[in-house]
């Protein structure tokens, strides 16, 4: 039998520090690394949800998300660990890597959506 390796659970200060140096737009709040993201209609909230539950259940970790017509919060912790673990982090990253992809802005044959139609706007991007 193979014993549970026990996962790092970050302090206040630790979760802090990380977020201002890797996801400056998360914060911490309540026990959760939380990000809200701002769209332009249901339509683009639902498309952040689930872009969000594809990332989750392939990394298998899952937040807790709420969601109204034009945002969706994003809310990470550890249950098993009761805390924040590199986990929410790394999840965290993917998500934002994932939500705030600009294809227009890189380049290519990629262009992104148009934002200056709002019939085809998607999230307000930060």
């Amino acid at each position: 039998m193979t014993e549970v390796s026990k996962e790092k659970v970050y302090s206040e200060a630790e979760i802090a520090e990380r977020l201002g140096k890797e996801l400056p737009n998360w914060h911490y709040e309540n026990g959760w690394i939380r990000r809200k993201y701002k769209t332009h209609s249901w339509k683009s909230t639902l498309m952040v949800i689930n872009t969000v539950g594809h990332l989750a259940e392939a990394a298998w970790h899952h937040p807790d998300i709420t969601a109204s017509y034009a945002w969706v919060e994003v809310r990470l912790k550890n249950h098993a660990a009761k805390g924040i673990t590199d986990k929410d982090f790394q999840l965290a990253k993917k998500i934002e890597e994932v939500v705030q992809w600009q294809p227009g802005a890189e380049g290519g044959a990629l262009e992104g959506t148009p934002a200056t139609d709002q019939r085809f706007a998607y999230i307000k991007y930060d």
